[in-house]
């Protein structure tokens, strides 16, 4: 499977990890997910983000759920694994083995606490020459959740000084000056373009794709939509790209609540039959009944109007 490098596009979905009702990773369950998200036309996938709990995760179950993630997949689509951690020496350990066994790449984010640029280059410096040239990275850039806020200055210094820099998972929000930037910067070919995939959900998707993004590394449970407005955009059909988001969009931002997304995200993959159970492992939110109930509403609106959509095309 090749590698993800600056040319790559489309949807790479974040996945979340599956549990049983107990709290014990779901193994078993893992084949039905990947199978959705193929089924949906995702171009890869990513696990062990931040919204895969990765950090609620014992390293043995983080090594057995990418092996089995990789193993069903089987060549199909590039995988990123996750491998943001702490720890300098054990994030190079673990990444260097997510690449032996078959990872297109790795997706790390800072450790929190870096305040200036300097610190931050800094960090990113030290990360991406110990992984060498041959490892790409997508550098996930998601200061809500880590409190780093990474200037367009240190990302091009970056880009410019670590070739296996390839990739920027953009989440910065709000954060749409940020792809203008980086992408006047590369504008003249004198500095290399890599790829910015979007996140937050894909929240802003059409405005990001106009702005120069590459496509979408995030989570939704309903991934067709992700990718159905990626391929309308790209082929030409700006406007019905849009129009197909504006009919996903209440859902779209119910999942967004900060805290509590997650745990409506896997409630709907389990309706959908991609998820045995929607327990997010403790702690962590559950729904209640009136969530319960807005989301049968928010799920019935969708249909409806999905339903409207394509009898009228």
């Amino acid at each position: 499977m090749d590698r993800i490098s600056e040319a790559t596009r489309g949807v790479f979905i974040i996945s979340p990890t599956p549990f049983l009702d107990t709290g014990e990773l779901d193994l078993d369950g893992t084949d039905a997910l990947v199978e959705f998200f193929l089924d949906k036309g995702v171009d890869g996938i990513t696990i062990l983000g931040v919204l895969g709990e990765a950090a609620k995760l014992t390293p043995d179950e983080a090594h057995a759920f990418m092996l089995k993630v990789l193993r069903r997949v089987d060549g199909r689509r590039p995988v990123v694994v996750g491998a943001s951690n702490p720890g300098t020496d054990n994030l190079v350990r673990f990444a260097r083995t997510a690449m032996d066994v078959g990872a297109a790449g790795l997706m790390i984010a800072p450790i929190p606490g870096l305040k200036h640029d300097e610190q931050i280059y800094g960090y990113w410096a030290e990360i991406l020459a110990r992984l060498g040239p041959e490892i790409p990275v997508c550098y996930q850039d998601y200061p809500q959740t880590t409190g780093v806020f990474t200037s367009t200055a240190v990302l091009n210094r970056l880009i410019d000084a670590f070739p296996n820099f390839v990739m920027l998972k953009h989440e910065e929000s709000p954060g749409l000056p940020k792809i203008t930037a980086l992408r006047a910067a590369s504008a003249d070919g004198k500095r290399r373009r890599v790829s910015i995939l979007v996140g937050n959900g894909g929240l802003h998707l059409p405005q990001e794709l106009r702005r120069g993004a590459d496509g979408a590394m995030t989570g939704f449970a309903y991934p067709e939509m992700l990718v159905e407005v990626y391929d309308r955009f790209h082929a030409g059909d700006a406007e019905g790209a849009e129009d197909v988001f504006d009919i996903y969009l209440p859902i779209l931002r119910h999942e967004q609540q900060t805290g509590f997304g997650l745990a409506i995200r896997k409630e709907v993959l389990h309706r959908r039959g991609a998820l045995r159970s929607a327990a997010m492992r403790h702690p962590g939110p559950k729904l209640g009944k009136t969530d319960h109930l807005e989301l049968d509403g928010l799920m019935a609106r969708l249909e409806r109007r999905l339903a409207e959509f394509r009898s009228a095309g």
